[in-house]
């Protein structure tokens, strides 16, 4: 018996070494393949017209973070002030840069951090703003149906990126980079 345990611990020490190396891409590549053109596309639904499109938010940006507060202004945007504006461009690059930085693997801890209270937010949005409370879009967490979007799919979101967040990016990274080349200069 000791033999079989002493080969287990010697096998599965082995995983959890290349775990360590393997996890963190993992984790980043399927964040690549799934999530990055999601966020992208909706990020992309939020910019204005031609280059400066950048700095004017499209009346979709607003309803999409602000959609009580658009209907109340009769969808005048211009009664929007200088906070909302900031809001929908804050949120509108957010879509775009954290995610590049968490797939090029640039500051990973922080961009997953940032990611997770973007879609904690998100989901907020959603219930409360736009009323996703209905058993198909909001789910019951424990309910043996696993496809609703906000506590199930998201959820899942959330843990992949809190992996990232105590992981890091892993070997293959900017990150990596940047510490290999700043630890002779520590040194």
């Amino acid at each position: 018996m000791h033999t079989l345990v002493s080969i287990h611990d010697a096998v599965f020490r082995q995983v959890e070494r290349a775990g360590n190396w393997l996890l963190p891409l993992a984790a980043r590549f399927i964040f690549a393949s799934t999530l990055l053109l999601y966020f992208w596309n909706s990020g992309l639904t939020k910019l204005g017209d031609g280059i400066l499109g950048l700095f004017s938010p499209s009346i979709g940006a607003y309803s999409q973070i602000f959609p009580k507060q658009l209907e109340a202004a009769g969808y005048d945007v211009s009664q929007f002030g200088l906070f909302q504006k900031l809001v929908v461009l804050a949120g509108t690059y957010a879509e775009f840069i954290l995610p590049l930085m968490i797939v090029v693997g640039l500051l990973t801890r922080l961009a997953s951090l940032g990611m997770i209270g973007f879609v904690v937010v998100q989901s907020l949005t959603d219930i409360y703003g736009h009323g996703a409370t209905d058993d198909k879009t909001l789910g019951a967490l424990f309910d043996r149906f696993p496809d609703a979007v906000i506590l199930d799919q998201r959820l899942f979101w959330i843990f992949l990126l809190a992996v990232l967040v105590i992981k890091g990016a892993g070997a293959l990274s900017v990150d990596a980079l940047l510490r290999n080349r700043m630890e002779p200069a520590l040194a």
